[in-house]
């Protein structure tokens, strides 16, 4: 089974640290190593580097070949433009099926992913491939059990359990539920049928081109032009003409929505997963206790409660009488905030475009 991690977002809601030279998934946010680094270390040793791919973007190759010095520079899938994630999953799809089209992927979307359990992650992704190779017209979706009543993630509805693969539990697929109110949260929480949805999952790529085929025509066919070019002369030619000109699409308006369930299965596991995604998030992820308060460098708090610091300078940064609230010190810029107002963060950025500060963004 080939492993492909996809690395090529920008991470607006951990600004100022993410910016768009530098985006999250190459800083080192979580000790010594940047989240690509180890979003890749979770898969060893049970796989190998020429069997790991990273899709991401063209400003990011380098970023991409010098943190990770051993994966083969013919594993570093560009997209030469950000199109969504569907058009970026159709396009993996388009050279893996041209590959070994037979072959199960792990697609695995998000290098900000924190999994503490990282041995039965890689148990879990083996039993999705053994499901896969005894049904290669089969879609398997990796979830983690909702450790709280999330109102930020998506999550999985399944069924009940048809069998067990190696100790996993296997369930029937039945949709998805999109970022649900609160009381819908607990919910979920409470009945034992939901698991966030992680955006993991295991396919064929014929099995995925058939999908694209079926389900976002228009797509296939640019994508289809691509397929065709792959290991030609053309190919890059290709690829830099076709690609920019492919409609945005999220990969669950392209294909999930529309994906019969019977072809699909659901692994729900507690493998510690965490979105870092966000500060709030990050905060939750290192976090034992709900008040604690989680810092980063030269950091003093007096008399704080449920406060991230992160001090990404030599100066000393101190915090009094703070609670749910985050500050962020980098050398350029200082984010105060509290906890709730992420979300606003993205507008803030956004913001900056035609000012003095676009530097910043």
């Amino acid at each position: 089974m080939k492993v492909v991690i996809f690395a090529g977002g920008v991470g607006t809601r951990l600004w100022p640290l993410s910016r768009k030279n530098t985006p999250k998934q190459f800083e080192k946010i979580v000790g010594d190593k940047s989240m690509l680094q180890i979003a890749v270390g979770k898969l060893f040793p049970e796989f190998k580097w020429e069997e790991i791919y990273i899709s991401t973007g063209e400003h990011y190759k380098e970023l991409v070949s010098s943190q990770l010095p051993q994966l083969p520079k013919e594993n570093i899938i560009i997209e030469p433009e950000m199109r969504d994630v569907g058009p970026a999953v159709g396009l993996i799809t388009s050279l893996f099926v041209k590959k070994n089209p037979d072959e199960p992927i792990a697609l695995l979307w998000g290098s900000d992913h924190l999994v503490k359990e990282e041995q039965l992650f890689r148990k879990v992704l083996r039993a999705a491939e053994e499901i896969v190779v005894k049904n290669p017209e089969k879609i398997v979706f990796i979830g983690q059990k909702p450790r709280f009543p999330s109102q930020n993630l998506g999550y999985i509805e399944f069924g009940k359990q048809i069998q067990e693969v190696e100790g996993v539990p296997v369930f029937s697929f039945t949709g998805f539920k999109y970022r649900p109110h609160l009381s819908l949260a607990e919910k979920f929480l409470k009945d034992g049928h939901h698991a966030w949805n992680l955006g993991y999952f295991v396919i064929t790529p014929r099995f995925l081109w058939k999908l694209f085929e079926q389900f976002s025509p228009e797509l296939f066919e640019k994508l289809k032009k691509i397929s065709d070019a792959y290991n030609t002369a053309d190919y890059e030619k290709v690829l830099r003409e076709v690609y920019p000109t492919i409609e945005k699409i999220s990969f669950d308006n392209a294909i999930l929505e529309k994906l019969d369930p019977k072809d699909a299965n659901v692994l729900s596991v507690d493998i510690g997963w965490s979105d870092i995604g966000a500060w709030e998030a990050l905060k939750e992820a290192l976090s034992e206790k709900a008040d604690e308060n989680v810092t980063k460098g030269k950091v003093m708090l007096e008399d704080s409660s449920d406060t991230l610091v992160f001090n990404f300078t030599n100066q000393l940064t101190v915090g009094i009488d703070l609670e749910k609230m985050l500050v962020i010190n980098t050398e350029d810029v200082v984010l105060v905030c509290p906890k709730d107002s992420v979300p606003k963060i993205k507008k803030l950025v956004e913001s900056l475009t035609g000012t003095e500060n676009e530097h910043l963004a």
